[in-house]
């Protein structure tokens, strides 16, 4: 629990992948240029807490190459802490995109052997803080070995004292999704949160309904379950218990991140984290759900993976309706465009 007085920290424990592009302006027939932006979606996550207000710290194996001063100065800049960070040996995930006229990307990846898969008992260990109310991971962290067991039984003895939250984030590029969808149950049982998008439960339970997909991940242990619809927005499930909410965001890099760190940010800000979710109610769940969906909105509005900061959100978030079912029975929006589903072809993995 956190300390009276004190503000709610997050902790994030994760990779950063460097997603590079080539740049025609700076390129000739004899040279390509590329241009690399720090992104991953841990990091991002991070990225985006910070910058809302929380306070936050990275775990993570940051390679002693170029690309790993390039992901220590992004997150240094937001105020994200870095103690407890490991400097590696090994180089960095790198993620190079060949971008075709209409801006869809084919990605080759360079991930074997990186510095983001390598963590020990001993590593893991040295990171442990009592301030922290939640602990959040997931993505490729928590599915690649060697490293994924240790995190796995790092979250176990966590998990005692603050709220453990994971976003599996779905990358079938670089592991296939039968590899998520084994170690799906004992993430359940490890997590009180757990966030997806709407393609990531397609992958981990080809065709369950939403709520299909809600209970059976309750069943496995998860209180809270949220899952991003893209433009049709979010269904919230708190132990059986639904609500939906609108959202505005449209289709670009890293509203989903971006999403999942309002969601923590809020439910920090309200004392909600810290523990089992004991004192948390549906219409706490629906504000920070309509929270996170503006946070989400307004990374839209810029290019790439850029969350907003504190002082961006000064207009109201709530947007439409909220609409409340213990079975989620009522029909969602229209479809529209998903930010998710570019995140998943465009946002490093």
């Amino acid at each position: 629990m956190p300390r009276h007085g004190s503000p709610s920290s997050v902790t994030v424990l994760g990779e950063c992948v460097a997603d590079t592009f080539a740049d025609p302006g700076r390129s000739s027939l004899s040279e390509l240029a590329l241009r690399a932006l720090p992104g991953g979606g841990p990091a991002n996550t991070a990225v985006a807490l910070a910058r809302l207000g929380t306070p936050t710290r990275f775990l993570g194996r940051f390679s002693n190459d170029v690309f790993g001063a390039l992901f220590r100065d992004r997150l240094s800049a937001s105020g994200v802490d870095l103690t407890g960070s490991v400097s590696a040996p090994e180089p960095s995930t790198l993620a190079v995109a060949d971008l075709d006229e209409t801006g869809q990307a084919t990605y080759t990846f360079h991930a074997d052997n990186a510095a983001d898969w390598q963590w020990t008992t001993a590593e893991l260990a040295a990171t442990q803080q009592d301030d922290a109310v939640c602990l959040h991971t997931g993505s490729l962290a928590l599915v690649r070995q060697p490293g994924a067991g240790h995190i796995e039984d790092h979250l176990a003895s966590a998990r005692e004292h603050v709220t453990v939250s994971i976003d599996p984030n779905v990358r079938p590029l670089l592991v296939p999704p039968s590899a998520y969808r084994e170690r799906l149950p004992r993430w359940c049982a490890l997590a009180d949160i757990l966030s997806l998008s709407e393609d990531d439960l397609a992958l981990l339970l080809p065709g369950a309904g939403l709520e299909e997909a809600c209970d059976t991940w309750h069943s496995a242990g998860a209180r809270l379950v949220v899952i991003t619809l893209g433009g049709r927005g979010a269904l919230a499930s708190l132990d059986g218990h639904r609500v939906t909410v609108p959202t505005p965001a449209i289709d670009t890099v890293g509203a989903g991140d971006s999403f999942t760190a309002g969601l923590l940010h809020r439910l920090a800000a309200g004392g909600h984290l810290g523990g089992g979710l004991d004192r948390l109610g549906l219409e706490d769940v629906a504000d920070a759900c309509s929270f996170a969906a503006h946070v989400a909105a307004l990374t839209c509005s810029v290019p790439g993976a850029n969350p907003p900061r504190a002082e961006h959100l000064a207009t109201p978030f709530l947007s439409g309706e909220r609409r409340f079912t213990k079975s989620a029975s009522r029909p969602l929006p229209p479809s529209c465009p998903d930010h998710d589903q570019t995140a998943h072809a465009r946002a490093v993995p």
